[in-house]
């Protein structure tokens, strides 16, 4: 694991995005605290950690504690979100909402006020390698629309799934500015050339 981060880095990564996974909000089972402990040995780079978990209130200081520098919980979580984020915030995190391809996007509108991203996934979350779900980026453009016409310009808007050098200059143009790239990036033949064009849609 350290030396494909270091290989991220030598390609130009900005951040390490880091999936959690619990085996009930999502089917399959990843990375736990102790895992992130040792990334965070291994890179300077802010770390991302996505909670795909029931009960995120419960595992957010956790993973503040291992070495998260921005925590996304999902919307549809079952505990009380604002709390959460709130929570995280306190913590010196930055509080993310991450949002399931079909839960509308408008339900995360009255949670701007608490966090600094929002995370719209572009595809169902829980496996990698799946294909970008194109009507996703109806629901980037309304939220970029709505926090720049509500008082929310500097929201950072993440898309994750299915994300290539095509898929990522559409989402940029519907409003993103932050791209979660894995089998895209990873499987990539030249990672640098990859990443570069990625970072020129933004």
């Amino acid at each position: 694991m350290a030396e494909e981060i270091r290989r991220c880095e030598d390609a130009g990564v900005d951040w390490i995005h880091y999936d959690v996974m619990d085996g009930h909000f999502v089917e399959q089972i990843s990375y736990g605290t102790p895992i992130l402990r040792s990334v965070k040995k291994c890179t300077s780079r802010p770390l991302d950690v996505h909670l795909m978990v029931e009960r995120p209130d419960q595992q957010a200081e956790y993973f503040a504690e291992a070495g998260a520098d921005i925590i996304d919980i999902h919307l549809e979580s079952s505990c009380d979100i604002g709390a959460c984020l709130k929570r995280i915030r306190k913590l010196g995190k930055t509080p993310a909402l991450a949002v399931k391809p079909n839960t509308p996007i408008e339900d995360a509108y009255p949670y701007l006020p608490l966090c600094d991203m929002v995370l719209v996934m572009t595809v169902e979350p829980g496996y990698g390698g799946q294909g970008f779900i194109p009507d996703m980026l109806t629901k980037v453009r309304a939220l970029r629309e709505y926090a720049d016409n509500n008082g929310f310009p500097s929201l950072n808007i993440q898309v994750d799934g299915g994300i290539n050098e095509n898929t990522g200059a559409d989402a940029k143009r519907a409003g993103a500015n932050v791209l979660v790239a894995g089998t895209g990036l990873f499987y990539a033949s030249d990672m640098k050339a990859v990443n570069t064009a990625l970072k020129g849609t933004l």
